[in-house]
């Protein structure tokens, strides 16, 4: 009885945290509930059936197992419990998603009994998540006649999983609920320092609004006013969803606002109703359909022009907007979903057709996308099994193709690994496309949920189409503290188990690695043609096309190699110019956004679309600083075009690093590490034959904008600010607000420096090093008055840097080195003026362990300024986070505040910055 008295007290802890019991997981608790129930003078009996029937997690959980047992020994008169007749375990059953209640159903439908048969059969034709093992047993038994598998089949290949489903209803009724004024981040639904608690959702949505009980309280009165309506959570006068995907953030959303996916399954709800000025943050849009949400582009602000169409601006050359409809807190407005309109009253407000697409709405009647992409799947193999044309049940798949036009480079990757699509039909952008998937990220902050995912839709195994699947321990590196060493082991281990490489082996075999997983990404992707796809907005890779992605979608990813998406438009960015000596690459790119949004009178012509970056002589390790941004430039995805040398080069540094970590005994048996390898030798050979060059667009492609970047403008180090105290709320945290250095005036006090984050590389390490050398030489000795916290990204950096004397001179001038020996156990809350050597990973880019001191002003090599994220507000300072190159943080803490041009230019001296000379080469294909 110890695993249930446990479980009660777990029961009695989560009260005091207003919880109700955790949903059981585990086959130990469950079958000690089971054993209650039988007995039926237990006194927990009564207890245990309401825990069996309404509070056990689906799918292919250890619990799923024992509870699909239990209820096929009931159905088959095995053993009786007067609560569950065998209806009722047909029922259940019916509400497990997959995994072994598919097979109990199976055995059952495939089975002597023919009532049963055929009760089993009527159950099986509502369910989609079948594998391999499942069809096939079917397909056997269809070929030897049994007639119950030929009418399963026959319901399969008809989708009748799905047209049997209710139509989504004409009219949803809506109320608003404003989240905030200017973008939202999905810190504010999901916060990074409630990583932890992401796979325990009733929990995890008590961080909803940041913990905001007034925001949360509001919500629930909305509610209580319009219990018939739906509440659509709004960002005003900006972007929902900013900053990742974030699986735990729409699932809070859900939570709070949707709609329960099961009786028998708590906390999982769907069908969340989101919207903003500026649309949906593309990634985390995607988040929604994995929901059966739906996501609203508002624009009830615009410009306004003037007679001659220029847009108006104020005294700040700010562009003025005029609100066109109010979507104020308690607004009732109605979507229809057969005119595509959102309407208040009678009055017609907006065209909402974008969110309403025939794909869009298959996946709100299916209650996710995952049943839409496993019933496709399902009713292929069965019209494969009769011999048969697939009928066309689901939206045809939308393909454009235009005569006689080029194709982006996006384009050309999405046609080479399309799936499904018409045969000899080039596809152009706006076409739905299956696309197989190479590499597939998951990250250990949403690794959980992603473990979770994979459990529910039934996976066990990941997909033989991918080529590599790697797991990361980088979100949670910084602090070894209780909460990671409860999740983090129990994660490595059903990755490692589901097939991945993982960063740490469940039984200690080699060296826990704690490289950033963008980084260890960027290495994995060998071919410039690769599809990745990884649990985190900065998988944007500079080879191939990386598309950052919710924990679900990167399951879905990991269970069938493949994933679905229209082919999104291209912007093309090229450069002219040359970067003065003193100027960083980090410099060039945040001059990117700035000269953007000038050439296109404050436009982001980046949301939404794919980054063609003509990058042309940079290695994947520094054109990276750049792929990575484009996330915070709200691009969908990044591609980089390369002169052939240069990939080449970065080929072979992936394939080198990646050998390195198969000597490290990091190669899983599949050998997956070892066939990258031979993928990368394939493809440098195929360059230097001239059989295959890399990849380049046509000359005569379409672009949605073409922008061209004066390098000879970047003339200083250029800082994004989040403008905290701007009147105007919706500007603040932007990083679209982008300042030369000299716009501080030398002036502006500095609290904290940090160097780290994906947006670093080797070069930046060796920067710092150089850095203070040039600080000691001319000043006699190295003060720091601000604290410097120093991650390198990677081990492999830390040892190349070793190798080379550069790691010494950092230690020489450190306060604090890491110990993988002896990892911290705490967060750090106070810091000294000194530099801290971490441990390779996020830090505090992440905000989930380590922050700054509240209140502080940070300068950080970092991607994230949103509010909270790496430093909290005091009552009396908002703190801030300034995002700038290496050089800029560390003079920033040797000084204690911004430096002045002289004071950059003098620290610089002499040393090589990250340079970028663009390319005197054709990089299209004529």
């Amino acid at each position: 009885m110890n695993t249930y008295k446990n479980y009660l007290q777990q029961i009695e802890d989560r009260k005091e945290q207003g919880l109700h019991p955790q949903p059981i997981d585990g086959a130990e608790l469950l079958s000690e509930i089971i054993s209650q129930i039988k007995d039926v003078n237990n006194e927990f009996r009564e207890q245990s059936l309401n825990f069996f029937i309404y509070n056990v997690l689906p799918g292919t959980t250890s619990a799923a197992v024992v509870k699909a047992k239990f209820l096929k020994e009931i159905i088959l008169g095995q053993e009786a419990v007067k609560e569950i007749t065998p209806a009722f375990a047909f029922e259940q059953l019916s509400h497990m998603k997959g995994g072994p209640s598919v097979e109990v159903l199976l055995d059952l439908a495939l089975g002597n009994d023919a009532q049963i048969a055929q009760d089993a059969a009527k159950v099986l034709k509502t369910q989609v998540f079948l594998y391999e093992a499942d069809t096939e047993k079917l397909e056997k038994a269809f070929n030897d006649g049994n007639a119950i598998a030929k009418e399963l089949i026959e319901s399969y290949a008809q989708a009748e999983f799905f047209t049997k489903l209710p139509d989504v209803e004409e009219e949803i009724e809506i109320v608003t609920f404003v989240a905030g004024v200017g973008d939202i981040s999905t810190d504010l639904l999901s916060p990074g320092a409630d990583a932890h608690s992401r796979s325990d959702r009733e929990l995890h949505g008590q961080c909803m609004f940041e913990h905001n009980k007034d925001m949360q309280n509001e919500l629930l009165a909305l509610k209580e006013q319009h219990p018939d309506k739906r509440v659509m959570l709004i960002a005003d006068k900006g972007t929902m969803g900013v900053g990742s995907s974030r699986m735990s953030g729409v699932n809070n959303v859900a939570l709070w606002t949707g709609v329960p996916f099961s009786p028998y399954v708590p906390f999982i709800n769907y069908a969340p109703v989101i919207a903003g000025t500026n649309g949906i943050a593309p990634i985390f849009l995607t988040t929604v359909g994995v929901t059966g949400g739906i996501g609203i582009d508002l624009k009830n602000w615009v410009k306004q022009k003037d007679a001659d169409g220029n847009t108006i601006v104020d005294e700040d050359g700010e562009a003025i907007l005029k609100e066109e409809y109010s979507v104020a807190t308690g607004t009732v407005l109605t979507i229809n979903t057969k005119t595509k309109k959102l309407y208040n009253g009678d009055k017609e407000l907006k065209d909402i057709s974008t969110a309403l697409t025939p794909p869009k709405m298959e996946f709100i009647k299916a209650g996710g996308s995952y049943a839409v992409v496993f019933g496709k799947k399902l009713q292929t193999f069965a019209c494969k099994v009769l011999d048969i044309d697939v009928p066309q049940v689901y939206a045809t798949a939308k393909e454009v193709s235009v005569e006689g036009q080029g194709l982006t480079a996006v384009e050309k990757i999405f046609n080479k690994n399309a799936v499904g699509s018409t045969p000899g039909k080039t596809l152009h952008a706006g076409s739905n496309v299956r696309v197989e998937v190479n590499i597939v990220g998951s990250q250990d902050t949403t690794g959980l949920m992603t473990s979770q995912e994979l459990e529910m839709m039934a996976a066990t195994v990941i997909s033989p189409i991918v080529d590599c699947g790697y797991q990361s321990g980088c979100h949670t590196a910084s602090v070894w503290d209780d909460k990671s060493k409860a999740n983090i082991p129990r994660l490595m281990k059903f990755m490692n188990d589901f097939g991945l490489v993982t960063a740490r082996h469940p039984e200690g075999k080699y060296h826990a690695m704690t490289d950033v997983i963008h980084k260890v990404l960027n290495d994995l992707a060998v071919d410039d043609w690769d599809v990745i796809i990884g649990g985190d907005s900065h998988t944007r890779m500079a080879k191939g096309v990386a598309f950052g992605a919710d924990s679900g979608t990167v399951a879905l990813a990991l269970a069938t190699g493949e994933a679905t998406m229209p082919i999104p438009e291209s912007v093309k960015v090229t450069f002219k110019g040359e970067m003065k000596s003193y100027m960083d690459f980090r410099d060039v790119v945040h001059a990117t956004q700035e000269q953007m949004l000038d050439q296109f009178e404050g436009e982001n012509v980046f949301q939404g679309k794919i980054i063609e970056v003509h990058i042309g002589t940079l290695t994947s390790d520094q054109a990276f600083t750049f792929t990575d941004w484009t996330a915070e430039m709200k691009a969908k995805a990044s591609i980089c075009i390369s002169e052939d040398e240069t990939l080449i080069e970065s080929l072979e540094i992936s394939r080198d690093r990646i050998q390195i970590m198969i000597d490290k005994g990091m190669d899983n048996p599949k050998q997956d590490l070892k066939g990258l390898v031979d993928k990368a030798n394939n493809r440098i050979t195929e360059i230097k034959t001239g059989v295959k060059s890399a990849l380049k667009p046509d000359g005569d492609a379409k672009y949605y904008a073409e922008v061209v970047i004066d390098l000879d403008k970047v003339v200083e180090p250029m800082i994004a600010d989040p403008d905290v105290n701007n009147e105007d709320v919706s500007k603040r945290y932007t990083h679209d607000n982008i300042k030369p250095l000299s716009y501080y005036g030398g002036t502006k006090k500095v609290d904290l420096g940090f160097v780290g984050s994906c947006m670093i590389h080797k070069g930046d390490m060796q920067i710092l090093a150089q850095m203070l050398k040039n600080i000691e030489r001319q000043q006699g000795k190295v003060v720091f008055n601000a604290p410097l916290v120093v991650a390198p990204p990677t081990y492999n950096i830390v040892d190349e840097l070793k190798a080379e004397g550069d790691w010494d001179v950092l230690v020489k001038y450190s306060g604090f080195e890491f110990d993988d020996n002896a990892p911290k156990g705490l967060a750090r809350t106070k810091y000294e003026n000194m530099l801290y050597l971490e441990r390779p990973g996020c830090n505090l880019c992440m905000g989930n362990q380590e922050k700054a001191e509240p209140g502080d002003t940070v300068m950080a090599t970092s991607t994230r300024l949103f509010q909270g994220r790496v430093v909290r507000d005091t009552d009396g300072k908002k703190g801030e986070s300034l995002l700038s190159s290496t050089p800029v943080v560390v003079l920033s803490t040797i000084l204690g505040r911004t430096p002045t041009m002289e004071e950059y230019e003098a620290a610089v001296e002499g040393i090589v910055l990250t340079k970028f000379k663009p390319s005197t080469k054709n990089l299209v294909v004529a």
